[in-house]
């Protein structure tokens, strides 16, 4: 398995979600971000103490962008001719199967990975049993 390329550190300038205006107060408002429309509303006019809205500033740096802790960014998988693709680019890639895959292409897939020396981010799902 290669190592990931070197990279610049990994900076998160919020790792918080932004929820939704009033969804703590009620039930029937789902936490997911909806942007406030209200003429009124405090979160859209942003005064002090309310909660931030997603800006352009809170985005994470380009070159570290949809990077994992490990370095790698992800590559979805379904059989072992899309693990093929990653074989030139193992130190940026790494390979993540899809849920849909079955047991027995997994165990393929990951002993492919092996040879190819790509790393497998889910590599023992659906492939190890409960005692």
């Amino acid at each position: 398995m290669a190592a990931a390329k070197k990279h610049v550190t990994i900076v998160k300038k919020r790792t918080a979600r932004f929820n939704r205006h009033q969804s703590d107060r009620f039930k029937c408002v789902d936490p997911s971000w909806r942007k406030p429309k209200g003429i009124d509303n405090r979160v859209r006019r942003r005064f002090k103490g309310q909660a931030a809205m997603p800006k352009i500033g809170y985005g994470s740096n380009r070159k570290t962008r949809h990077l994992m802790p490990s370095g790698h960014k992800a590559f979805l998988v379904n059989n072992t001719n899309d693990l093929e693709l990653l074989l030139m680019h193992n130190r940026t890639f790494a390979a993540e199967i899809a849920h849909a895959v079955s047991s027995r292409k997994r165990a393929e897939i990951v002993s492919r990975a092996k040879q190819l020396g790509v790393k497998v981010t889910n590599g023992k799902a659906k492939l190890t049993t409960e005692a």
